[in-house]
């Protein structure tokens, strides 16, 4: 139960059905669930751990949520390591899995034009994943498998950001041509690039959602 309730409420914190500073009350949650308080107070231990919820003195339990230096941090981290994955990708992947890569970016295209942002999206998640199974690393899937949860919804809202897309394809785009001509070196330093262009667009939205929320309490 604990289990299974620790990863519900964490899926609704990152993609952002909690809103930070809001309050999570056992009782409500327990009746919510179905449960005694125990597992669901045990969930909530849990997600402290992981810096998602924060014990408040005569609050209880309020929502941390994802802050704009876990994103910076992140980012960061994915930047060396999707770096890598696209480097070991580049020396280790098939012709059909370059393939694929290639068809995963015509439909991002497609859907693109048709200005379908959630599909474009799931798009943009399958070439990172087609490339770090062509990287043929266990490794680095481990590593990468719960950060991309840390930073989906702040990265879903950024892509509205106009031209984003755009720029996303054509950066997939030149990491793939590297991949596929077997230039390690360089589709690594292509990843990283994309990494820290699509960490400045994330942040620069945050911080423009920031103010506009500021604004409307005003």
């Amino acid at each position: 139960l604990r289990s299974s309730i620790f990863s519900q409420l964490r899926d609704d914190i990152l993609k952002g059905r909690y809103e930070p500073g809001e309050n999570l009350v056992e009782l409500k949650l327990a009746a919510q669930y179905g449960v005694s308080r125990t597992p669901v107070r045990e969930a909530l231990r849990q997600l402290e751990l992981e810096g998602l919820v924060k014990y408040l003195p005569n609050r209880g339990v309020a929502v941390e949520g994802i802050t704009t230096e876990d994103v910076k941090d992140i980012f960061a981290i994915r930047e060396h390591l999707e770096s890598l994955v696209a480097n070991w990708a580049a020396r280790k992947a098939e012709p059909e899995e370059v393939k694929k890569m290639e068809d995963t970016l015509d439909l991002q295209e497609f859907y693109t034009a048709k200005d379908d942002v959630e599909q474009v999206t799931v798009l943009d998640t399958e070439f990172h994943r087609l490339l770090l199974e062509a990287s043929r690393s266990k490794s680095l899937r481990y590593a990468l498998g719960s950060m991309l949860d840390y930073v989906e919804q702040a990265r879903l809202r950024s892509l509205h950001v106009p031209g984003r897309i755009h720029d996303s394809i054509g950066e997939h785009r030149a990491i793939l041509e590297a991949v596929a001509a077997g230039n390690a070196e360089l589709a690594g330093e292509r990843m990283a690039e994309h990494m820290r262009r699509a960490r400045e667009n994330v942040l620069q939205h945050v911080a423009t959602e920031t103010k506009e929320d500021k604004i409307e309490a005003d």
